[in-house]
């Protein structure tokens, strides 16, 4: 999920959406609530042309009315693929844009994707943000974000576009709960389980003769076609009244404006695919096939090449380094596919198929380029998606040590900053894992294992367990199938790292150990270390300070030795966490702020997590004015990296001050905070916070 907009310290001026954070009087930290959301219009545009669906339109439009006192209104569009269901969803709502004053959303559920339908909950993110939900107030659960949606839905007048929906299970949890909202449902499938929801189903089909001739002439002219009249009529009956076909050849008149209508009637005619059918039958294969081979030789490179993409939304320079061409001239061709309706625009720069043309342009690449050519184009995108997160990795964590011979650092980045890649790193992620899974079928396992450690920076800040536990798992193999055992280790460690923040504790140790084994005679002390410093997480995590204490002793000895800046601030800050915990308060204040102070020069991210843990140490020793101040600063820096989870840790511990001080209701707000962020992630630390809130609640409740 995208990072939202995370709290700011101090003064602010404008408008404001999700939390805000500002010093407060006797050294607090207060949390306002923000007082204006956005309003939402994610609809793309309209359709150029619709014609032909007048009573379709008036069944739409009996059903989508605002009405506060009933239950919001669900319109289910059903038929074949490309027969305009969506134009006409797209078609009704720009329409009825005025009766939606607090917005409209929209969400392609992808029933027929190559990567599978979307889950509810991930949809119901995207709609919370754009509702102006704040991501360290998401939920996690389908039921916490499902209640979230509907509490703010319920005094809204919004309307929802649910493009190619899989089934009614899907669709549910998005319906808002104001009757004045409205839902628009696209499907292959009839959905007729929707009927307990009070649906209306209008079931598509073909348009008409008339409505095909007022279609195609509303693109080509009427004139030109109503010079050809028996032509034109075998045009229509050739396409069978499917919007698809008739857009397509509607573009490619349009492009040709002295091509007659029997010369492209006569190029279907001749369409192996077409001789196969009968008369007055449509031969959507036809259709397609003569629009690609109409195509000139670059157009036709682009069209092929840009369905091997791993994701299904795809953008400019992804589709430039498939092709191995500039940019530029890449942003031109994908142009004049949209012009010729092979492609649509979803975004600034991004672009999709219809899952129509997605499989004629991958069997048409299958049928015309050698398995070296599209293995080429594939391993291009998969290194490009590798390379930019190596750039963005190298943002993030600049003076971190890394494994991997593409890890070198560039003349000039396309980074300007922290907060810059991890927003790129957070759009592009569904397409790095779908990168690197590809790569591992590919057998690129040099590419697919050098992955983890591009993605580690990001892992750090998102604590996206599930995604750094698969990918993970994905590189430990690539290391083992190419004997790299220095690599195998270093990513069990990363494994292990992750497995020890989920509280699965003999698992990471099992990954240390291996890890150890691995280099055992190998002479990298940095990984020894960092095996020493993961068994020490581990030994803390339960409650085995002692052992804690010297496993990190152990590894800041090497370190010393290999004389590493960063990861000897590192170990120091560990250090102080575990000192803090045996209750030795002095000695953690010195290790942390000499930590912190060290940090600031090498690791931002990381000079954060020392200062909140400086702020636990002040607050263990009962300094909590002086906790403030550290958690300050941490939190600024969290809000500069865009880091919820950093920014979760200074809340748990501003929350504790709260308490302390007596604020109960500064401290649920602290702690409820955090633990959304916990929750959001899978960390076992919002079981912990939620022992915290309930203690509120029960202060809270009378004798």
């Amino acid at each position: 999920m995208e990072p939202g907009s995370g709290p700011t310290l101090n003064n602010s001026s404008g408008s404001v959406h999700g939390s805000l954070v500002q010093a407060g009087t006797v050294g607090q930290v207060v949390l306002n609530s923000a007082t204006e959301l956005p309003t939402p219009f994610q609809l793309p545009p309209p359709p150029r042309s619709f014609v032909g669906r007048d009573q379709e339109e008036s069944l739409l439009r009996s059903q989508i009315e605002p009405d506060w006192h009933g239950a919001p209104q669900v319109a289910v569009i059903s038929g074949a693929g490309g027969i305009g269901k969506t134009a006409m969803a797209l078609h009704h709502l720009h329409g009825a844009r005025d009766q939606f004053p607090d917005g409209i959303l929209y969400a392609e559920l992808g029933a027929f994707s190559p990567t599978g339908p979307l889950r509810s909950e991930q949809v119901l993110e995207w709609f919370l943000l754009a509702l102006g939900v704040p991501t360290v107030r998401m939920p996690s659960d389908l039921p916490s974000l499902q209640g979230l949606y509907r509490s703010i839905t319920a005094n809204r007048a919004i309307a929802v576009l649910l493009d190619d929906a899989h089934s009614a299970a899907q669709i549910r949890p998005l319906i808002p709960s104001s009757g004045a909202s409205s839902v628009v449902v696209t499907s292959r499938r009839r959905l007729v389980e929707l009927t307990l929801d009070g649906a209306l189903f209008i079931d598509l089909q073909q348009l008409s003769e008339h409505g095909s001739i007022t279609l195609l002439g509303g693109v080509v002219g009427a004139g030109r076609l109503a010079s050809e009249p028996e032509p034109t009529q075998e045009l229509v009956a050739l396409c069978g009244g499917m919007p698809i076909a008739l857009s397509l050849i509607s573009a490619r008149l349009l492009a040709y404006p002295h091509r007659s209508i029997a010369r492209e009637v006569e190029g279907l005619r001749d369409d192996p695919e077409w001789s196969q059918s009968t008369l007055g039958e449509v031969s959507l294969e036809a259709v397609l096939s003569t629009s690609y081979e109409d195509l000139p030789p670059p157009l036709a490179r682009v069209y092929r090449a840009c369905s091997l993409h791993p994701g299904a939304i795809f953008g400019v320079e992804a589709a430039a380094a498939a092709l191995g061409a500039p940019v530029c001239d890449t942003t031109t061709l994908l142009v004049a596919l949209l012009d010729r309706n092979l492609v649509s625009q979803v975004g600034d720069h991004r672009f999709r198929y219809h899952d129509l043309l997605l499989t004629h342009a991958r069997q048409r690449a299958t049928l015309e380029d050698s398995d070296h050519t599209m293995n080429a184009a594939i391993r291009r995108m998969i290194e490009w998606y590798l390379d930019n997160s190596i750039e963005a990795d190298l943002a993030l964590l600049p003076h971190r040590r890394r494994l991997g011979k593409r890890f070198r650092r560039p003349t000039q980045s396309r980074f300007t900053s922290p907060r810059e890649a991890m927003n790129w790193l957070t759009e592009e992620h569904h397409n790095i894992t779908l990168a690197a899974q590809s790569a591992f079928e590919h057998k690129w396992y040099d590419l697919a294992w050098q992955f983890c450690e591009a993605q580690w920076g990001y892992y750090l800040h998102a604590r996206r367990y599930s995604d750094w536990l698969t990918l993970h798992a994905i590189g430990i193999e690539s290391a083992q199938k190419i004997g790299d055992f220095v690599a195998e280790a270093r990513l069990r460690l990363q494994l292990a790292s992750a497995l020890t923040n989920l509280r699965r504790y003999e698992e990471a140790a099992e990954e240390c150990r291996a890890a150890l084994r691995l280099t055992e005679h190998s002479g990298h002390e940095f990984i020894t270390a960092s095996a020493f410093t993961e068994l020490a997480g581990i030994a803390q995590g339960k409650g085995q300070l002692l052992s804690a204490l010297e496993h990190l002793e152990n590894a800041k000895e090497i370190r010393d030795a290999i004389g590493s800046e960063r990861s000897i601030a590192l170990c120091q800050r560990r250090i102080g966490e575990v000192l803090t915990e045996l209750g030795r308060y002095e000695e953690a204040i010195v290790a942390l702020t000499e930590s912190a102070s060290a940090l600031q020069r090498v690791d931002r991210g990381q000079q954060a997590r020392a200062l909140t843990c400086l702020g636990r140490a002040y607050v263990a020793v009962g300094q909590h004015s002086a906790g403030v101040e550290p958690l300050r600063e941490a939190l600024l820096i969290a809000k500069e990296l865009d880091s919820t989870h950093y920014q979760a840790e200074a809340y748990a511990i501003l929350g504790d001050i709260s308490w302390n001080q007596d604020d109960a209701a500064s401290a649920h707000e602290y702690w409820s905070a955090a633990h959304r962020v916990y929750s959001i992630s899978g960390d076992p630390k919002a079981l912990m916070v939620t022992a915290k809130l309930q203690s509120v609640t029960r202060a809270s409740e009378p004798d």
